[in-house]
């Protein structure tokens, strides 16, 4: 059998239907998510052993194929055709091959198109700093940064380099300068790729993930000395994040993190992406803008009150959740019932319908 065009088969039926994932599992239909909703292609039998590998082949290189073998494990990345690639995910389970594929556009959209909110674009022309998406994941992280990171493309003539496992969107060089290292086969890992940035004479750097101490730790230094810093982490809001990164390093070094997050930090967009009531998803977002009283909290540990400063903060182009939610319920875009399931403060928001 020709997998490669029984791939193409496929995509044609993801793109045909919008579906954002595509699943690949012997013993199952294939199955694509469609919204929120997964739906089994039953016209298409179910895969064999045979049939995975034969995907994998398609997939995977030579050498990629052998540490999936190896590890039963592998993140990679995909193009087929010119309108579409994927994110994958190579695993086994219950001794079975599994593949889970995310479709990432060829195409990168503007905040307006993704329904984002313009004052990204400020965080764009900062010369240095620190700006974070989080979320759960699959939550549209990587989308919204390769927004931003498109309109430094477009609009000013800088070095940026990317660091990613596996690379993501491909970006057509414009006004920048766009280097893209893939962690296992242009560097050996974050760590090492963010620090050899200090000699690469870059203005814009993104880390697709601070996995470790290690990386957080240069990521904060580059901010601190003259670069503009993006990246993500998998956690729920503005103030868990800053948690998340201080408690990251042992006790004796979180005073000096604080100082230095409180001085590099520009903002901390978090989002997650509801079902549309017209169908598709929308995303609802929080974002905290590093303010003289959101560095103060930060610098003295009390990020417990860093949800009061969001509510409080719209002046500064602060954004709370709920403020979110609620103006998508208004909008018709999504239910009472999702804006609730979603809320850290469903007490808070019922006063807010």
């Amino acid at each position: 059998m020709d997998y490669h065009k029984e791939l193409e088969k496929l995509v044609e039926i993801v793109s045909s239907e919008n579906a954002s994932d595509l699943h690949l599992a012997e013993g199952r239909n294939p199955i694509i998510r469609v919204g929120s909703f997964l739906v089994p292609l039953l016209k298409r039998t179910a895969l064999t052993r045979e049939d995975m590998e034969g995907y994998l082949g398609v997939l995977l290189s030579q050498e990629s194929r052998a540490r999936f073998l190896e590890t039963r494990e592998i993140d990679f990345s995909f193009g087929l055709r010119e309108a579409v690639r994927f994110r994958g995910n190579g695993y086994v389970q219950r001794g079975l091959f599994t593949l889970a594929l995310r479709v990432i556009p060829r195409e990168i959209h503007t905040l307006s198109e993704l329904g984002l909110p313009q004052i990204l674009e400020t965080f764009t022309s900062r010369r240095q700093g620190f700006f974070l998406v989080v979320g759960p994941v699959g939550q549209g992280k990587s989308t919204t940064l390769a927004s931003m990171v498109e309109i430094i493309n477009r609009t000013r003539a800088e070095h940026i380099i990317t660091i990613e496992d596996p690379i993501e969107y491909i970006y057509e060089p414009k006004k920048a300068i766009i280097d893209q290292r893939e962690v296992r086969i242009d560097t050996g890992d974050f760590k090492t790729a963010l620090q050899s940035t200090f000699r690469q004479d870059v203005n814009v750097i993104l880390v697709g993930e601070m996995r470790d101490l290690e990386t957080m730790a240069t990521a904060v230094t580059a901010a601190e000395t003259g670069h503009l810093v993006f990246s993500t982490l998998h956690t729920n809001n503005a103030s868990q994040t800053v948690d998340r990164i201080i408690d990251s390093f042992p006790p004796t070094q979180q005073d000096q993190i604080r100082i230095q997050l409180a001085g590099s930090l520009l903002g901390i967009f978090s989002q997650r992406l509801l079902p549309r009531l017209s169908g598709g998803l929308v995303p609802a977002y929080e974002l905290l803008v590093n303010t003289p009283a959101t560095a103060n909290l930060i610098r003295e540990g009390r990020t417990h009150e860093l949800p009061s400063v969001l509510e409080t903060g719209s002046e500064h182009g602060m954004v709370a959740l709920n403020r979110s939610l609620a103006e998508l319920v208004g909008a018709g875009e999504i239910s009472v019932e999702d804006a609730y399931t979603h809320s850290y403060n469903p007490q808070a928001l019922e006063k807010m319908l």
